[in-house]
């Protein structure tokens, strides 16, 4: 099996198992994602990062500290205890914050250090494994793709809130549209 054109990766039979490929892909599309919030943290004011858009939505700010306590507590300990930890307050982080963009980078980078390495940790027998979130038993490629989704869907939220606040200002993070005149 070629690899793709410009994606580094070496062929499975060349030095990787398969089930070491599947990791490396989600942990490339986590990263992705990752990329496109930090992008727009940057575009961000400090007052920007923690405005609410409208009544019962979320800062930009909650968002990050919500998908950073879901990777931390989901992570931590990944094959051996419930992803649901009893130390994480998931309520609380959704309470309105007033951060600046470095403790918002603090918070942001506990979450993924934690999913990092324990990506980096996962064996070929570790995918044929079962792991707990909420005490339902998924196996650990489900829970992999199910965090990836989770964490997708509000680096979403993210950019469009980033989007909404920046207006006319907005720098895209992909290409651009075409203005027509």
């Amino acid at each position: 099996m070629a690899p793709l054109p410009g994606d580094g990766a070496l062929p499975v039979g060349a030095g990787r198992s398969a089930v070491r490929e599947i990791v490396e892909s989600l942990e490339k599309e986590y990263r992705r994602y990752k990329s496109l919030a930090e992008r727009t943290f940057e575009q961000l004011t400090a007052d920007q990062l923690t405005q609410v858009p409208a009544v019962e939505s979320n800062s930009v700010a909650v968002v990050a500290w919500h998908v950073a306590g879901n990777l931390k507590s989901r992570f931590t300990e990944f094959l051996t205890t419930d992803g649901e930890k009893p130390w994480r307050d998931r309520e609380s982080e959704f309470d309105a914050r007033h951060v600046g963009h470095d403790e918002l980078r603090r918070k942001w980078e506990d979450g993924w250090s934690a999913l990092f390495a324990a990506l980096g940790e996962l064996t070929d027998a570790d995918l044929g494994k079962r792991v707990a979130i909420r005490g339902e038993s998924l196996a650990v490629h489900a829970a992999l793709h199910r965090s990836l989704a989770h964490t997708a869907n509000h680096v979403g939220q993210i950019v469009l809130l980033g989007k909404m606040l920046r207006e006319a200002e907005w720098r895209s993070l992909s290409i651009p549209r075409q203005r027509r005149s």
